[in-house]
Parts: structure tokens; C-alpha cells; sequence
């Protein structure tokens, strides 16, 4: 009988997070969390076409359909869609990329309908208009126009260009070439021709040109191994197998080109006179157009010229090129680029971002002994050694740096046959495929450490040649030995070990086993005498952040197997809990084992990691780092980058879940009737002072933010209540658990943005976009995310900016982010120097533009109490549209591209300089306002001293200069010299551009007014030039020169000593650097902070085998072998195998 489950009910209280358990994946559907029907198997072709025939008319919700090797089929009338009037075209999308916006004939219509969308520019539009009306404009219709169309031009340039590099990406995509079959033969086709149907055949080392089903491969099973580092960033191999179907009658050309796709296509969801009125309706309108310059359109253009500097700036940056792969960084956008020095939050991938996912074998422990060191052949230490040298090993590979001399020692004196046997089990007992091609051997891992192991044993002289599905060939220090293999007792993320069984040549049947120290010391023998030491050299390994493995094995007498090979076959075949039984039979032969020692592995990091890290955490910048990884590989990598450290506290999921758990209760007990009316209080979770992190895996991540996904009853796919009253009950239920999510996911971005780091592992690219989008959301901080492969698309465009790593693990990082380069530690350059002085630039610009624009447009306020607010202008027209045009706005624009208050060097020596960014502190509303104060009285000062000089003044040569021209013309000489003269006290790095710029632009504001007053351009042109001989007559009087000189200095005097009192009295840290720089420049470079050295520890480092479980079912199985498995009962074998070991006192 089924109950009605409440329908609010979405969270499963019973269940546990699994650390070691990728949550449900990200494409995973309400539905496929459900039940599934078997699928139907696929028939012959006959039998397709009869039920092609015989099929029922299309459902309404189900007219998706795929057919093989037919393209017309794709083409009938149900399968096309109206575009426009009579206009059809396919459904189905065909298989060109395009990432452009505009072709030839839409890109004018298109770009300027785009950018007159964004209100500056079309505020200019609508002010243009008004000043083409001759009854209210104040101002000639081209002091807007001309700005108008250099804007609209730049940024026309800007994007045309833009869209030029994205049509030659598109066209060299689109124009790979594969092989589809086409009039039943295979043919060369361009990717953007191939269509849905189409049978395509790839070959070794191809890319893949769609998304495409695996019919069948030359390896047996149709066996491939498909390389998705354009996807998620990992180089290592999956494999991938095709139906058992497909693979036996597809298998040439005749066959595929007749092919059709199962037995069922399948389904996928997807100046007169006037009135005093209008008299002073006409002169607002005047005003509105006199008073626009206060934000002038050349604001826009400085602002796009500054941000297209700033990001070539970062494009030429030689130490952002990464020459080994002839990188260079690059800004894909112009518009973050101030942002750049505003990040409080870095969120950043492990797998090729951090690290270099190359794993190296660097130490090992056997039978007590700890060998790596820098050693001779005498077992005597050395500072500097030359390496191993593994000339006498056919098959060593060369890439293996390993400088013991000592255990080359061992292994081929033979003395301590643990040494060997040590090695032997590495070359044994693993998953690996191996490829030979022209005598090399390639091997195939499902991870990069276990590549690393039977590489590492290849160069010892152990090398794994070839495996069949009941036998692996090694070559033992130059002698071929083949084994059966029994048995392989496959790794898993409970197990934590995989084993194998063999019989030896002689005979003897023996287990192999590797695995987490944590999962083998609970299955040794107790009499293992190295079982002290062994755990003292893993404390060591730890110690240094390498990667740990214990290896162990067994004798099994034969009589032991034969019983225990009857209960492995039994649960080899079960119908039901397959897994649960083999786990329970491997359970029951994995014990009482020999430990053989440990091997450490290194997760080579990328150059400079831990120094960038420590330098954005002294920069008050908090990492974070969102990997797929185990919880001990991500905890192990937190170690070696230095984002832990001896001293941290870990806290982990089941620790903060309790935390959070009381925070909510708590909360729930005050949120009575007056929890409105009681101020909200910010308590902490931890005591103040400590230095604590955060480690949680995907699974307590769901829990905690109550994200968990359950199967849905039938009473929840009701669409409508029934009544009105449980309408409202389930309206009200929802709102609560809505408030409750929103409020425990509150709760838990506060405490972890307590802690110094978040490390969250296991997690699935949607769930690294929203611990991004969790941090924006509720700490209202500028976010940046880094990463370099496909699942860390989605985490990279949920942040303010995305970093894309460029290199070897694919490029759908970089397509999608702001900013790409090929190395980490770039991103401390990339911050504390571009994005800080990005922000600087770009504060001190609009702080010193909106200054002289309200020193420069308020006059006309002031002058309008004595024309009888006749909207009058104080300037010349000319002098209007030019004075943001050419007159100051070439030094506010070198400023904002060149201006910086310390150097480079010193911004990455003292990073807390790059706090004034995260705060705001150089551009908010106080600052806004200080600059709009400081043009309000700046210009009073340059209206009312000329004002009062003019009143009732005679010349030297008795004419009188106090006419409306000369007096117009005294204002706009002050208020160049003034602006220009100020932004030289607001410059923080002086070079001889600056300085040209400055006393160029007095300059050329004095020539071009000569011009445009002297007699013969008004002769050419006398509407347009009505200020003839102005300048000539009211510059040559001394009385004007003084009262410029007067008020400049009025303007300037009281700024300067303001700075100098502020400089002395309250300096910044930027101005305590500049004025110690030169003696901070004679000293040696800033070194970092040497990190610990850990000694005994508690931690064990895992060894990460794969993320899923290994080859050895297919292995097995005989699947991916050509050979077929002998059965068991043939196999004869005599005698025991009995465990003898002597301890010599």
C-alpha cells in the first residue's frame, strides 16, 4: 500500500556522505534517479526497417530521431522548422561552430544597434538631437557629433577585430578533416560537414569532430581509449567499449555503410517670438545641453583607451610568457581589468592548475630500509651526486631521476632478495595495458601514480611486457618470466588496495597486494618485524608531501586457493550485489600478509606555486581549491603549495556540520514574534587568534547546503493541489525550506570564509560554480576562479573574472575565461601588479576627469547669476568641444596607462599594498564627493577672481579689457594651466611623456587659440570664428597675465599643502615605500618565508589509483584479450607454499 509522502520533503535524513563518492553527476536528471526499464538490444537491419514500417505516429513530445547513413531522412517535413514566412530549416543543428557575432552585411547594423543599447552612448544620441534644434540648442551640433563618432568608431574597430580572430578560430576548426562514408565508401569530409547520422571513422591520435557513439574499434571488444583533456583537464586515458552487437557485424566498410541504428530511432528530449514660458522652457533645455560636459562622452573614450592599454600591457608582459610552450599571457576582455586589483576570493582547480599532473617516483621504504637519498654505492651521503645512471637496463626509458646508488646496489647484488621482490610486485600487480611500438614500450594507466609505479620498476629492471587475460610476461633484470594470473582483486574507493594472484613457474601460488597504509597494516601478519620501521619512513614520506603506498604479499598453499577460487567464481557470477560479494570472498585472502615496504610519490607541482599562494594570502587574498580529487590527494596537495601548514587546524565536514547544525538552532530559537525588532549580531564559529582550514568533500558539501537529491514520489508530479488549503500548505512549506536552505548556506560561507583556506574535494563542476556563486551571493566580494580544463567552464563563468590556464590539457578553459596564461604563479603578477595598478589608474583618472570637468562646466552655473540665466555660455564654442578633446585629455590618459605608485618589483615584495583595492579606498562616495568639492570651489575660484578683476578695469593702454571675449578668454587660460598643473601634482611616476603631455597641452591650447582668432580664419569661416583678435588684444596686457597667474595659484597652493601635510602626518603604505625606495632597491630580493618540515605525523598521504574502478574486470574477463582464458580446473599445480622468515639478532 503506498503512502503520500509530504511533498516538500526533499531531503534524505538517514543517509551519510561518502567522502570517496563523486556526487550524482551534473547532467543527471530527477528521472534517471529512478528506477530505469531494461533497454531493448539492437536487431538486424530487416528488422529495422519492418519497424520503421509498423511504427505509431510520432508523439508530439518525441520527434528527435537518429538514422544511420541516411541524411535524407533527417530532411522530412516533421524534422524541419518555420524561420521566417515560408524560410524552413532543419531541427537538427549541423556541425559548424560559430562563436562570431557579425558577418559583412550585419555588422554595421548590428554593432551600432548594440552599442547605442548601453545609455551613455545613447544619452549622447538623444543630446545630439537636441542640439540639431535651432530654437533651444546653446552649443554648435559638432562639439557632440565628433566625440559621438570617435567612440562609436573605437569600439566599431574594437569589436570588428575581435570578430575577425573568432571567424579565423571558427573557419580553422570547421576545416578538420575525418573520414565519413558517404555513397558507401569512406570519404574525406571538412568537421563542419558532417551531419547527424553519419558514420565516422577516427584513427589513433585523431580529434574527435563530434559527439559520437562508439560502434566498433580494431581492438578486441572494440576496446579505445579516448584522451579528454579538452574536457575536464586529465591526461589520462578512459576507455571506452562498444556494444557486443556492433562490435561483431561491424567490422568493414560493406557493413558500417549499411548500418542503421537499432530497431527503434531514438528519442531525445530536449529666437521667435514666445511666451516668458517657453522662454523658460526653451532656456532649460539650453541648460541641459550646456551643462552635459560634466560627463562628457570623451569620458567613455578615455575609459575604453585606458582599459585596451591596460590589457596590451598584460598581453606584452615578457614575464608572463612562458616560453616552453611560446605562450604569452592574454586578456581576452578589456572591462575586469581594474577589477583585477579588487579580488578577495580565489577559487582555483588542482589537476593542471596547481600541479603538473606529472608523478614522479622519488623514494621508497623496503624491509625497514628508506632509499632516495643522495647516495653512493657505499651507503654514504652526498650534497651533490650525479643520478643513477640505468645504461645496463635495456628497457629503462631515461626520464626517471633517482640519485640512490645504493639500492642499484642491492637490486643487483641480490643480497636482500625483499629488494626484488619489492620491485617484482610493482611490475605485477597492477591494471596497466601495455603498447609496443618499434620495440618501446608504452603503457596505458587508469591513473598517472600507477604509471609512475611500473615505470619506476621498468627502470629498476622489472619490466611489465605483455599480459594476456591469464598470464602477465615480466622481464626480471633482463630474463623473461611468465605468470598465470589467477586472479585480480580489483581496487575501489572502499577497498583502497587492489591484489593479484599468480602461480609461479616453479609452481608456488602467491598474492601481491598494494594499497593505503591506513587498509594494509590492518591486514598484516603479526609477526612482521619492519612494521616499526615501515610506519616511521611513511611518517617521514608524509613529511615531505609525497605520496605513500605499502606493499605486502602472501604464500597461499594450494589446497587454501582451490577453496577460496570456489567462492570467488560464486560471486564473480551473482546476478545481485555483485560488488558486496566480491568485496566479502577478496576480504577473506587478503590477510595475515608480509609488509614489503612503501613508495612515495611526488605530485610534481607547477614552478613557483607555493611562493604565489603565500603571496596573495599576505595580499589578504583567500584561496580556495575545488577538485574532483580524493579528500588525501587534495589534504596532500594543500600541504606541498603551502595553503597548510604544521600549525593549521583542519576542520572537516562532520566536524562543521555539528557546527552548523547549532548555529541553526540557535537561530530558530530567537526567530520569535520579535526577531524583526533585535538587531542581527555576527557571531563567529571559531575563537579569535588560530590559523584553521576547511577540507569537505562533495558529498557533506550537498548535505550541508541541503542540496541532496531524492526520488520523487507520484504525489509530487501533480501538477495542480487538489484544494485551495493544500495549495497553501505546500505554498508555505516550500517558503520555509527555502528560508532554511538560504539561511544554512548563509551560515556556511561565514564560517568558511573564517578560515584561512577551503579546500572542497570530490566535487562536480556544478558544484565548484556554486561555492563560486555561494561566495558572491553572500559576501558581496570580487571573485576570481582559475582553471584549465572543460570542468572548470562552468566555475570560471559563474565568477567576476575567469583565468584560463593555456597549455597541454585543452583550450575550453581559455576560450571561456578573461584571462589566460600558462603557468599558476603568473596570477600573482597578473594581481598584485597589472590589477593593482589597473585600479589605481583607473581611480586617480575618473577622480582627477570628474574634477576638472566640474571645475570646467560650473562656471557656466556660476556666470548664469549675471546674464540673466540666458544660457549663455562662459567659453568659446570651440574651446568647448575642444577642451576634452585635446586640450586635457592627453595627460589624464597617460596617467591612467603609465601612472604607478611603486614599481613592479616592490608591488610583489610588499604585497599588502594590493588592500586599498579589496576596500575600495581610492574611488567610493566620499572620494566622489571630495573630487566634487574640489571642482566646485575650483570653479568659483576661476569665475569670481576674473569676475572681480574685470569690474570697472582700464588697460594699460586705456582700453578697457573687461568685455565679454577677453573675459571668456582669461577664464579658459586659467582653467588649462589649472587642470593641467594639477594633474602633475596627482602623478606618481614621472617620464618625459608626462611632462610633454602637460606643457604640450598649455601649449597647444595657446596656438590653436591664436588661429582660431586671428583675421584670416574668420574671413574663411566668420559664423563659425567670432573671437577675432580676442586673444591678441587681452593676452598682451600684463593685468590679465596677473590675474591668471593669481588665480592658478589660488587653485593650486591650498592642494599642495594638503598633500605635504597629509604625506608627513597620515602616509599611506604606497608613500612610506616611495620615500624609502631607493634604499629598498639596493637590497637584495625579497625571499619568502621558508615553510615547515614536518616531522612524525598523524597524516597519511593516499595513493590515488583512479577515480573509478580499474581494467580488471575487462582483463578478466578475456573482453579486451584476444586469447581466450583457460578454465581453472585445467590448470595442475603440486606441493605448498609456506611462510618462513628468520629475524637474525
Amino acid at each position: 500500500m503506498n503512502t503520500e509522502r509530504d511533498s516538500e520533503t526533499t531531503f534524505e535524513e538517514d543517509s551519510q556522505p561518502n567522502d570517496e563518492v563523486v556526487p550524482y553527476s551534473d547532467d543527471e536528471t530527477e528521472d534517471e534517479l529512478e528506477d530505469q526499464e531494461p533497454a531493448v538490444e539492437p536487431e538486424q537491419n530487416r528488422v529495422n526497417r519492418e519497424a520503421e514500417e509498423n511504427r505509431e505516429p510520432f508523439r508530439k513530445d518525441c520527434t528527435w530521431q537518429v538514422k544511420a547513413n541516411d541524411r535524407n531522412f533527417h530532411e522530412q517535413p516533421q524534422f524541419m522548422n518555420t524561420k521566417f514566412l515560408c524560410i524552413k530549416e532543419s531541427k537538427y543543428a549541423n556541425n559548424a561552430i560559430k562563436t562570431y557575432k557579425y558577418n559583412a552585411l550585419t555588422f554595421l547594423p548590428m554593432n551600432l544597434f548594440e552599442q547605442f543599447k548601453r545609455a551613455a552612448n545613447f544619452y549622447f544620441l538623444v543630446l545630439l538631437i537636441l542640439q540639431a534644434i535651432p530654437q533651444i540648442t546653446t552649443l554648435a551640433w559638432y562639439t557632440t557629433l565628433v566625440p559621438l563618432l570617435v567612440v562609436l568608431g573605437i569600439t566599431a574597430i574594437k569589436d570588428l577585430v575581435d570578430d575577425v580572430a573568432r571567424h579565423k578560430m571558427d573557419n580553422e576548426i570547421n576545416n578538420r578533416t575525418c573520414e565519413v562514408i558517404k555513397d558507401g565508401r569512406f570519404k574525406i569530409a571538412k568537421w563542419k560537414e558532417v551531419q547527424v547520422g553519419d558514420v565516422i571513422r577516427l584513427k589513433k591520435n585523431d580529434f574527435i569532430p563530434a559527439d559520437i557513439l562508439l560502434l566498433s574499434s580494431s581492438e578486441p571488444n572494440s576496446l579505445c581509449y579516448v584522451e579528454t583533456a579538452e574536457l575536464d583537464g586529465e591526461t589520462n586515458l578512459k576507455f571506452k567499449m562498444a556494444l557486443e552487437a556492433t562490435h561483431q557485424y561491424l567490422q568493414n566498410e560493406n557493413s558500417l555503410a549499411t548500418f542503421d541504428v537499432g530497431n527503434f530511432s531514438w528519442y531525445l528530449y530536449d529666437g521667435e517670438d514666445a511666451t516668458p514660458s517657453y522662454r523658460g522652457f526653451l532656456n532649460f533645455w539650453g541648460y541641459i545641453i550646456v551643462l552635459n560636459t560634466l560627463v562628457p562622452i570623451s569620458l567613455y573614450v578615455s575609459v575604453e583607451v585606458i582599459r585596451l592599454g591596460q590589457s596590451y600591457f598584460i598581453n606584452w608582459d615578457l614575464q608572463m610568457y612562458y616560453p616552453e610552450k611560446d605562450t604569452p599571457a592574454k586578456a581576452r576582455t578589456t572591462t575586469l581589468n581594474e577589477q583585477l586589483g579588487q579580488i578577495h576570493y580565489v577559487f582555483s582547480d588542482k589537476t593542471g592548475t596547481l600541479t603538473q599532473n606529472i608523478m614522479t617516483f622519488k623514494k621508497c621504504c623496503i624491509n625497514g630500509q628508506i632509499y632516495g637519498d643522495h647516495r653512493d654505492a657505499s651507503q654514504h651521503n652526498h650534497s651533490k651526486i650525479e643520478q643513477v645512471d640505468f645504461s645496463w637496463n635495456m628497457y629503462a626509458d631515461g626520464k626517471l631521476a633517482f640519485y640512490d646508488h645504493y639500492l642499484i646496489e642491492q637490486i643487483q647484488s641480490g643480497k636482500e632478495p625483499e629488494v626484488r621482490q619489492f620491485f617484482f610486485l610493482l611490475a605485477v600487480c597492477h591494471t596497466v595495458m601495455v603498447d609496443r611500438l618499434d620495440s618501446q614500450l608504452n603503457y596505458q594507466a587508469a591513473s598517472p601514480d600507477e604509471g609512475a609505479l611500473v615505470n619506476a620498476a621498468r627502470n629498476f629492471g622489472f619490466a611489465f611486457l605483455a599480459r594476456t587475460q591469464n598470464t602477465i610476461t615480466i622481464s626480471e633484470l633482463g630474463t623473461e618470466r611468465t605468470y598465470n594470473v589467477l586472479a585480480i582483486l580489483d581496487f575501489n574507493s572502499d577497498r583502497k588496495r587492489m591484489s593479484i594472484i599468480v602461480r609461479t613457474p616453479e609452481g608456488n601460488i602467491k598474492l601481491y597486494c598494494k594499497g593505503a597504509d591506513t587498509v594494509i597494516y590492518e591486514r598484516l601478519h603479526r609477526m612482521n618485524p619492519t612494521k616499526q620501521e615501515t610506519q616511521d619512513a611513511l611518517d617521514i614520506f608524509a613529511s615531505e608531501t609525497l605520496r605513500t603506498l605499502c606493499l605486502c604479499y602472501k604464500e597461499i598453499e594450494e589446497k587454501e586457493f582451490e577453496e577460496w577460487n570456489k567462492k570467488f567464481m560464486a560471486a564473480s557470477i551473482a546476478s545481485s550485489n555483485r560488488d558486496e560479494a566480491l568485496d566479502k570472498v577478496y576480504e577473506e585472502i587478503e590477510k595475515d600478509l608480509i609488509l614489503l615496504g612503501a613508495t612515495a610519490i611526488e605530485d610534481k607541482l607547477q614552478d613557483g606555486v607555493p611562493e604565489t599562494i603565500s603571496k596573495l594570502a599576505k595580499a589578504d587574498i583567500k584561496i580556495w581549491v575545488l577538485t574532483g580529487d580524493k579528500k588525501e590527494t587534495a589534504e596532500n596537495i594543500g600541504f606541498a603549495c603551502e595553503l597548510l601548514t604544521e600549525d593549521t587546524t583542519i576542520c572537516y565536514g562532520e566536524d562543521i556540520n555539528a557546527l552548523l547544525h547549532t548555529r541553526m538552532e540557535n537561530q530558530r530559537n530567537r526567530g520569535g514574534v520579535y526577531a524583526k525588532f533585535v538587531p542581527q549580531v555576527h557571531e563567529p564559529f571559531f575563537p579569535s587568534g588560530g590559523n584553521r582550514a576547511l577540507i569537505i568533500t562533495g558529498s557533506w558539501l550537498n548535505e550541508i547546503l541541503l542540496e541532496k537529491k531524492t526520488k520523487k514520489s507520484n504525489i509530487l508530479k501533480l501538477k495542480f493541489p487538489r484544494t485551495e488549503e493544500e495549495r497553501r500548505m505546500r505554498t508555505q512549506s516550500k517558503r520555509r525550506l527555502e528560508a532554511k536552505k538560504e539561511q544554512q548556506q548563509q551560515n556556511f560561507v561565514d564560517l568558511a570564509c573564517e578560515c584561512s583556506a577551503v579546500i572542497c574535494c570530490r566535487v562536480t563542476p556544478k558544484q565548484k560554480a556554486m561555492v563560486v556563486d555561494l561566495v558572491k551571493r553572500y559576501k558581496k566580494a570580487i571573485t576570481l576562479a582559475i582553471g584549465d580544463g572543460a570542468n572548470d567552464v562552468n566555475m570560471i563563468k559563474t565568477a567576476h573574472i575567469g583565468v584560463g590556464i593555456s597549455g597541454q590539457e585543452g583550450m575550453q578553459a581559455v576560450m571561456s575565461s578573461d584571462y589566460s596564461f600558462a603557468q599558476f604563479r603568473y596570477l600573482q603578477r597578473l594581481l598584485l601588479v597589472h590589477g593593482r595598478w589597473s585600479y589605481i589608474r583607473m581611480c586617480k583618472f575618473l577622480r582627477y576627469f570628474f574634477y576638472k570637468n566640474f571645475a570646467f562646466t560650473l562656471v557656466h552655473f556660476w556666470y548664469s547669476f549675471f546674464n540673466g540665466y540666458s544660457a549663455q555660455t562662459a567659453y568659446e564654442d570651440w574651446f568647448i568641444t575642444l577642451y576634452n578633446v585635446l586640450y586635457s585629455s592627453l595627460p589624464v590618459l597617460l596617467m591612467g596607462l603609465l601612472d604607478q605608485d611603486v614599481s613592479d618589483k616592490l608591488s610583489l615584495r610588499f604585497p599588502g599594498l594590493y588592500v586599498v583595492g579589496q576596500r575600495d579606498l581610492l574611488f567610493n562616495y566620499r572620494r566622489f564627493f571630495v573630487s566634487l568639492l574640489h571642482g566646485i570651489l575650483t570653479s568659483m575660484i576661476l569665475f569670481f577672481i576674473p569676475f572681480g578683476a574685470y569690474l570697472q578695469t582700464v588697460g594699460q593702454d586705456g582700453e578697457a579689457p573687461s568685455d565679454y571675449q577677453s573675459f571668456a578668454v582669461t577664464i579658459a587660460s586659467a582653467l588649462i594651466i589649472t587642470v593641467n598643473f594639477q594633474i602633475g601634482l596627482d602623478t606618481s611616476y614621472w617620464t618625459f611623456v608626462n611632462a610633454f603631455s602637460i606643457f604640450g597641452s598649455i601649449a597647444l591650447y595657446f596656438g590653436i587659440m591664436f588661429d582660431f582668432h586671428s583675421a584670416g580664419i574668420h574671413v574663411l569661416f566668420p559664423s563659425a570664428f567670432q573671437f577675432t583678435g580676442t586673444a591678441s588684444n587681452a593676452l598682451r596686457q600684463p593685468y590679465i597675465w596677473l590675474t591668471i597667474i593669481l588665480t592658478v595659484a589660488v587653485c593650486l597652493l591650498p592642494v599642495v599643502a594638503i598633500r605635504f601635510l597629509s604625506m608627513t602626518i597620515w602616509p599611506s603604505e604606497s608613500d612610506k615605500i616611495q620615500k624609502h625606495r631607493k634604499r629598498l632597491k639596493a637590497e637584495e630580493q625579497w625571499k619568502r618565508r621558508q615553510v615547515f618540515r614536518r616531522g612524525v605525523s598523524t597524516r597519511r598521504s593516499a595513493y590515488a589509483f583512479s577515480h573509478q574502478r580499474g581494467y580488471a574486470d575487462l582483463i578478466s574477463s578475456g573482453r579486451s584479450i584476444r586469447k581466450k582464458r583457460s578454465p581453472l580446473d585445467a590448470v595442475i599445480a603440486d606441493g605448498t607454499a609456506e611462510y618462513r622468515r628468520t629475524v637474525e639478532s
